[in-house]
């Protein structure tokens, strides 16, 4: 999906590691909550409180998931998951663009 119809955008930004990493989010009329955002490089790591499922749009990076002692290659688009009440971590390379759905 490209683009998203009837939805509302919060205005307001979601900022984390001093403005590195950055997003909007999107709010669904059913309900359903997705964030749009950039990641600049730098290593990150970040709590999910629910499941997510990461949607990367564009960008060169690594990710470690919960469990794994491998890191996950990535370079142009890709998708993965990270179980609810879990940490992930991240090694962005390039300008990453994602979007991220909260199941």
């Amino acid at each position: 999906m490209s683009s998203f119809e009837s939805v509302t955008v919060l205005k307001s930004a979601n900022i984390y590691f001093n403005g590195n990493v950055t997003s909007r989010t999107v709010l669904f009329p059913n309900g359903e909550k997705k964030t749009l955002g950039i990641m600049m490089p730098g290593e990150y790591e970040f709590g999910a409180d629910q499941k997510e499922i990461m949607e990367i749009q564009s960008g060169k990076l690594s990710v470690l998931l919960p469990g794994s002692e491998t890191w996950l290659q990535i370079d142009g688009q890709s998708v993965f998951e990270v179980p609810a009440g879990s940490k992930f971590k991240l090694k962005i390379q390039t300008v990453t663009d994602y979007c991220c759905s909260y199941v």
